[in-house]
C-alpha cells in the first residue's frame, strides 16, 4: 500500500495495485517501484529513458514544463530552427510545411544540457537575482539612511530649541538683572531721602520737646534767646527738606520687549519646515542575455577587441596608516570594493565605489587573493599560510577553512568549483566543501594569479612574460608572449572571454582576444598604472577594477 505523501508506482496503479515508487522516469513522467523499474530497464524501447530517484524528482515536481502542443494536444516531436519553435505532428504540415529546417526534437535536444542557451538562462537568472539582491541592499541602505536623516533632523530641531531656550534664558536673566539694578538704584535714592526725613523728624521732635520745657521752666531771657536759636535750627531743617524735596524723583517701571521676541510669541506660527527633496534612486538593472532557450542558434559569444574602450568612472588613493601591498581585489555584490592587502596587518579592506573607506576586516593571515563565489560568499587565500577560507561577504564570518599542502595564491570560482594555484606550478580543483577533485599540472613554476570563465582557465607566468589559456582539464588552448607586457601579474576576463592583463613592471593594461590571436594596450603609466598588482572584471556591471600595489584604485566602464 502506498504511503501518504509518497509517489505511487504508475504501472502498478494501472493494474489497480497501490505501491510506493522508488524511482521516477522523466520521459514517461510516472513513478516506478523496484519491480517495474527492472522491467522498464529491460525494455529495449524504454531503457534509454532518464530514471531518477524520488528525492531528485521532488526537486523538479513543481517545475511545469509542457511536452504537449497547446494548440493540438499532441506530443511535441519536431523543432523548427527558423522559428525556434517546438512542433507537434499537426503543426508541421499546417504552419511549417514551407520550412526547410524542421528537425526531430530528439536531434535538437541532443546538446540541450551543454547549450549556450541554457548557460545564458542560468546567467540570466543569476544576473536578475543579483540585480534584485542589489536593489534589496540598496533599499535597505536607503531606509537606514532615511532613519539616520530623520534622527539628524530631529536632533537639529531639539538642539535649535535648546539653543533658543538657552538664549532666551540668558536674555531674560540679563533683562531681570537690569531691572533689579535699576530698581535697587531707585530704592536706594528713596531710602536715602527717607533716612534724611526720619533724622529731621527726630530733630524736630527733640526741638519740640526742648521748646515745651523751655517755655515751662526757663527764665525769660532763656526763653527769649532760646526761641531765636531754635527758630534758626528750624529754618535750617526746613531749607534742607525743601532742597531734598526738589531733588527727589518718583519712578515708574515699564518694559519694551524686543520686536523679534514679540513676533516669536505672536506671529511665528511654526518652529520650522521639513523639506523633502525627491530624486532618482541610484538603482541600476543590468540586462541579462536571454535567448528564448535557443539551442546554440545565432548566439553571439565573442566580441572583437578593436571595438572595446574604457570609460573612466572613479580613481582614488586608499588612505590607510598601515603598509600597503594590494595583491587581490573584487567588486562585492552590494557594489562595494574589497581589497586583499598582503602584509602582516592581516586585513581585507572595504571601500565604497565612491572611494570612501568603510572598514578594515581582520582575517586569519596575510590575504593574497579574493574570488566571488555567489551573492553571499567569497573565497580568500592566504599565500604561504597554505589556507583558503570561504566566508560570508557581508559579515565576513568564516564558513569553511580549507588547508592545502602548499601555498595558496591565486583563486577563482566557476560552477561550484574553486581553482587554486598551490605551490606556484599546480592548480588544485576543489568543491565548496574542500574536497579535492583534481590537480592540474602547469608547465611553469612562476604562477601567481588565475581566473576562470565557463570552460576556460587563464593564468599568467611572470617569469616568462606569458599569458596562458587552457581548458578546465588543463589542456592548453593558446599562450601569448608580448614584448610590451613585462611581469604580467593579474588577469581577468569579460563576458566574451577576452582577457585583461596588467603588467607589473611595464605599467600597462592589455586586452587579449578570446582566441589569443590579437591584443592591444588599453592603459599605460600615464593613466595611473604604477606597479599594478590586481585586476577584476564585474560581468554584471561591465566594470573593470584595477589596483596598484600601494593602493591607488582605478575604475572603468568597459564599452
Amino acid at each position: 500500500m502506498a504511503s501518504k505523501n509518497q509517489v505511487p508506482c504508475g504501472p502498478c496503479s494501472f493494474d489497480d495495485v497501490t505501491k510506493d515508487a522508488g524511482k521516477w522516469c522523466t520521459d514517461c513522467e510516472e513513478g516506478l517501484c523496484e519491480d517495474c523499474e527492472n522491467s522498464h530497464r529491460k525494455s529495449k524501447i524504454l531503457r534509454n529513458h532518464k530514471v531518477i530517484s524520488i528525492d531528485d524528482y521532488r526537486k523538479i515536481e513543481n517545475i511545469s514544463i509542457s511536452q504537449v502542443c497547446e494548440y493540438h494536444g499532441e506530443s511535441l516531436e519536431w523543432f523548427c530552427k527558423s522559428h525556434d519553435e517546438a512542433l507537434c505532428v499537426v503543426c508541421v504540415p499546417s504552419k511549417h510545411k514551407t520550412c526547410s529546417d524542421v528537425i526531430p526534437i530528439s536531434v535538437a535536444l541532443s546538446n540541450a544540457r551543454q547549450s549556450t542557451a541554457l548557460s545564458d538562462l542560468e546567467d540570466a537568472i543569476e544576473t536578475t537575482l543579483l540585480n534584485v539582491t542589489k536593489c534589496i541592499i540598496n533599499r535597505e541602505s536607503a531606509t537606514n539612511d532615511l532613519e539616520k536623516q530623520e534622527l539628524t533632523v530631529k536632533n537639529m530641531i531639539l538642539e535649535t530649541r535648546a539653543k533658543v531656550n538657552l538664549h532666551l534664558d540668558k536674555l531674560e536673566e540679563r533683562l531681570l538683572r537690569e531691572l533689579r539694578e535699576i530698581a535697587d538704584s531707585c530704592k536706594s535714592k528713596y531710602n536715602k531721602f527717607l533716612r534724611n526725613l526720619k533724622a529731621t523728624e527726630e530733630k524736630l521732635n527733640k526741638l519740640k520737646e526742648q521748646t515745651r520745657h523751655m517755655k515751662l521752666f526757663s527764665s525769660d531771657i532763656q526763653v527769649f534767646l532760646g526761641t531765636r536759636q531754635i527758630n534758626g535750627q528750624i529754618n535750617s531743617e526746613v531749607e534742607s527738606i525743601k532742597s531734598d524735596i526738589c531733588a527727589t524723583k518718583d519712578y515708574e517701571f515699564k518694559v519694551s520687549m524686543h520686536s523679534l521676541i514679540t513676533k516669536l510669541s505672536n506671529e511665528v506660527e511654526e518652529f520650522g519646515q521639513i523639506k523633502m527633496s525627491e530624486f532618482d534612486a541610484k538603482l541600476y538593472f543590468t540586462d541579462a542575455k536571454i535567448d528564448q532557450a535557443q539551442i546554440g542558434i545565432n548566439d553571439k559569444t565573442s566580441r572583437n577587441i578593436s571595438n572595446i574602450k574604457l570609460q573612466p568612472i572613479k580613481t582614488f588613493q586608499m588612505q590607510n596608516k598601515m603598509e600597503m601591498n594590494i595583491t587581490g581585489c573584487i567588486i562585492l555584490p552590494n557594489g562595494n570594493l574589497c581589497m586583499a592587502c598582503y602584509t602582516r596587518a592581516n586585513t581585507l579592506i572595504e571601500y565604497s565605489d565612491a572611494g570612501d573607506h568603510i572598514r578594515n576586516i581582520p582575517v586569519y593571515s596575510k590575504p593574497y587573493d579574493i574570488a566571488v563565489i555567489d551573492l553571499s560568499r567569497i573565497a580568500v587565500t592566504y599565500g604561504e599560510a597554505s589556507i583558503l577560507e570561504i566566508m560570508n561577504n557581508s559579515t565576513f564570518k568564516v564558513e569553511k577553512k580549507i588547508r592545502l599542502q602548499h601555498s595558496c595564491m591565486g583563486v577563482s570560482h566557476e560552477n561550484g568549483r574553486l581553482y587554486v594555484i598551490s605551490g606556484y606550478d599546480t592548480v588544485h580543483v576543489l568543491d565548496l566543501s574542500g574536497t579535492q577533485l583534481k590537480i592540474l599540472k602547469i608547465s611553469s613554476d612562476t604562477i601567481l594569479h588565475i581566473t576562470t570563465s565557463k570552460d576556460k582557465i587563464y593564468y599568467t607566468d611572470y617569469k616568462s612574460n606569458k599569458v596562458h589559456c587552457c581548458s578546465l582539464n588543463g589542456e592548453e588552448l593558446w599562450q601569448l608572449h608580448c614584448d610590451c607586457l613585462r611581469f604580467p601579474k593579474c588577469v581577468t576576463v569579460d563576458n566574451y572571454n577576452n582577457a585583461y592583463v596588467v603588467g607589473y613592471i611595464s605599467n600597462n593594461l592589455i586586452i587579449i582576444q578570446h582566441d589569443g590571436k590579437e591584443n592591444k594596450t588599453l592603459l599605460t603609466k600615464s593613466d595611473g598604472l604604477n606597479f599594478s598588482n590586481a585586476i577584476f572584471y564585474d560581468k554584471h556591471t561591465r566594470t573593470l577594477l584595477i589596483c596598484n600595489e600601494k593602493g591607488f584604485v582605478m575604475m572603468y566602464k568597459v564599452v
